[in-house]
């Protein structure tokens, strides 16, 4: 998914889903679209079955021009940006800003409350996916960072199941717990798991 590449301009890759409640003016964003260069694979008048085309069609980005949207449309969006995330263009009218926020929290890359300017259109879907892909880079960096402090507090927690139960210093708990990774080629966090199943057992505790 990009507007350009570093051998230039490639406006044809990008796929785009229109939304617009008015039909003449959904006409004439399509026009403006396809005149410059992009595939526009849908036209929807509302957000029903918004989900469904996407899944069906795979947009690249999905722009929504619409007088009053309503919730529906926060719902598909939010549905879209939890299991297929994507930049979304919404144009509206619409000041409040709680509704705002609501349609950023909703998977909105850029909501803009001008009247649509065709001269615009390609800088405004550069700056959108631009900042869904900075957004998802950043998301699944802290992912990365929390992944690995679970990590973390997983070894601890097997690593003291085995200090206790075996009565073993810190470093001989750690280096049982490497030697096990190493002879069964599992990552350490995988062998910790499965000490704390045998040892952080209830069960077994009864017994």
């Amino acid at each position: 998914m990009a507007i350009e590449n570093a051998a230039g301009p490639c406006v044809e890759e990008t796929r785009i889903m229109l939304v617009d409640d008015q039909p003449d003016r959904a006409a004439m964003l399509e026009s403006t679209l396809r005149a410059l260069g992009f595939e526009v694979v849908s036209v929807l008048a509302s957000a029903s079955g918004l989900l469904y085309q996407m899944q069906q069609l795979e947009p690249h980005v999905i722009m929504i021009d619409i007088d009053s949207p309503d919730r529906d449309i926060l719902e598909s969006l939010a549905l879209i940006n939890e299991h297929h995330p994507l930049p979304v263009v919404m144009f509206s009218p619409h000041e409040d800003p709680d509704f705002i926020q609501q349609a950023v929290s909703s998977g909105v890359s850029a909501y803009m409350m001008d009247s649509l300017n065709p001269a615009k259109v390609r800088p405004i879907l550069e700056v959108a996916i631009a900042q869904f892909e900075r957004f998802q880079a950043l998301k699944r960096e802290l992912n990365s960072t929390q992944q690995k402090l679970d990590d973390r507090d997983t070894i601890e927690k097997a690593k003291r199941l085995l200090m206790k139960q075996q009565r073993l210093s810190e470093n001989e708990a750690y280096k049982n717990m490497r030697s096990l990774a190493m002879n069964n080629s599992q990552p350490l966090v995988r062998v910790a798991e499965n000490i704390i199943a045998i040892l952080d057992n209830p069960q077994r505790d009864a017994s």
